[in-house]
């Protein structure tokens, strides 16, 4: 051995001791971000439609599993929300309301069960970050559009490290959320406002722009923690108002934008089934109101969709802009990405423009999980899940254990291999008085109401829009699909407390 040579062995020598001396270096947990997309229907460049551009969801869909088939258990915010928190199937009228989470964890002193999945990893060594409206509340603070938000209780007092926003020149979070881009916003105006607006404002024009700024700012002190970190981000948009910056506006031209093709009245239902947007009407400035006893005009139903449309490509532009940061800080190697919608919308559909009931159109949703290191995949439609299946999954994945019962059962077979023989293919949805299930070939709705039918049922391998209910057509289909639904029926509209 020569003496030139001699130094260089030493420091290979002094290295490998050095790596003996700490064993096999432990695996970092996975941090976890949580994009919550309010009022996201299933209309994404991954999900099949060529029209709308969200190529930031696209690369994360693409790197992931897409759950095609994916259905939320209440068509409303807070319940919906609600579910996929507690990883439970909503068991009282009061479980489907926005007040849902208030009621059940707001005022209830910390308990052995946690009361959310938040709560379990922050007890499991996460620190935890909510940044937007991940809950019901914006601010998670509970106070109405019209209060102030100065002294309210927290809705989920024990889940979070830090609970995160930036309301701007809007003020509170309220104001935020149904803000317009000049600062003003819906309560304010007393309804007085469009559906809409394209205004020639910069992404941080609106609410949701501060939000992604925020959460980057935030990633950068969080890269240097030592212990995992959860992050939810909950953007608004394409919540009504319909109002994204005008670049997103100019990203398509209106006339290759579809109108709905699902506009009628599904056949042989009664019209309770259905609702009259009540909430769409609220903005007392849109050029037509919306009801059951009439469409849109085309002109009209183009422009909204365009404007529904205009406020999904914000939020991609917006997540793009996170998940860039991610990569910059060297944290997407170790990162899980969901991204969730917390409901669908009808845009015309069965001649409603809103969510709030128990079709399809109000229930699907995209559900996109990317794990670091894992192969792409797409589950099919003929595997329908749900969003109480959120919570085990990321327990699973987070080697978290859980001692008590969750309703929803792990993704990560069919994230690990395609397929998971033990699942059965039901999914299970409540609203306006009644239970629907979503099998891979039906969906079947049985409402707990005066009216009639009280039935119906769709087969979505010939007739996916729903425009059809065949419950008469096929009696002993029905029988036998009853049987299954009495699985997901929780006592919900029955009993006596309720």
């Amino acid at each position: 051995m020569t003496s030139k040579q001699f130094p260089v062995l030493f420091i290979i020598f002094m290295v490998f001791l050095q790596s003996c001396d700490t064993g096999v270096q432990e695996k970092k947990p996975y941090n976890i971000l949580f994009i919550a997309i309010d009022d996201l229907r299933p209309e994404l460049g991954v999900y099949g439609n060529d029209i709308i551009k969200t190529p930031n969801l696209d690369a994360i869909g693409q790197a992931g599993t897409i759950f095609e088939n994916h259905y939320v258990q209440v068509p409303t915010c807070g319940a919906s929300r609600c579910s996929i928190l507690t990883g439970m199937l909503p068991s009282s009228r009061e479980h489907l309301k926005n007040s849902a989470i208030e009621k059940m964890m707001a005022d209830v002193p910390e308990g052995e069960r946690p009361e959310s999945f938040v709560h379990h990893l922050k007890r499991n060594g996460y620190y935890t970050v909510g940044i937007g409206k991940i809950s019901h509340s914006i601010e998670g603070l509970v106070y109405g559009y019209e209060e102030s938000p100065v002294g309210a209780k927290s809705e989920m007092p024990y889940s979070w490290n830090e609970m995160l926003f930036d309301a701007g020149k809007w003020g509170n979070g309220w104001n935020a959320f149904f803000g317009y881009a000049d600062g003003s916003n819906r309560q304010g105006k007393k309804k007085q406002v469009k559906p809409y607006e394209s205004a020639d404002v910069s992404d941080e024009g609106y609410p949701d722009g501060l939000s992604a700024q925020l959460a980057i700012k935030k990633l950068r002190k969080l890269a240097d923690k030592e212990e995992p970190f959860f992050m939810g981000l909950g953007l608004f948009k394409p919540h009504l108002p319909f109002t994204a910056p005008k670049k997103y506006w100019d990203l398509y031209d209106r006339e290759d934008i579809p109108l709905s093709t699902s506009p009628d009245i599904p056949e042989n239902i009664d019209l309770s089934s259905l609702q009259e947007s009540g909430e769409f009407n609220q903005y007392a400035l849109g050029e037509e109101k919306a009801g059951l006893d009439h469409q849109l005009s085309d002109d009209y139903a183009r422009k909204l969709k365009h404007a529904y449309y205009a406020a999904v490509s914000y939020s991609d532009a917006l997540v793009g802009k996170v998940m860039d940061e991610l990569e910059v800080l060297g944290l997407a190697e170790n990162t899980i990405i969901v991204v969730w919608g917390d409901h669908g919308w009808h845009l015309g559909d069965q001649r409603v423009w809103g969510k709030h009931t128990i079709f399809e159109t109000a229930l699907r949703n995209p559900l996109i999980i990317k794990v670091p290191g894992l192969a792409a995949r797409r589950i099919s439609s003929d595997m329908p899940v749900s969003s109480i299946d959120l919570y085990p999954t990321l327990m699973e994945l987070a080697e978290v254990p859980t001692n008590f019962p969750l309703d929803g059962q792990s993704l990560v077979p069919l994230i690990k291999n395609g397929k998971d023989e033990n699942r059965e293919r039901l999914a299970f949805s409540y609203f306006k008085s009644g239970i629907s299930m979503r099998t891979e070939k039906y969906r079947i709705m049985k409402y707990f109401r005066e009216e009639t039918p009280t039935i119906e049922l769709y087969d979505h391998h010939n007739d996916p829009l729903e425009k059809i209910n065949i419950a008469n057509e096929q009696p002993e289909l029905v029988k036998q699909l009853l049987v299954e639904l009495e699985k997901g029926n929780t006592g919900l509209y029955t009993n006596e407390k309720n």
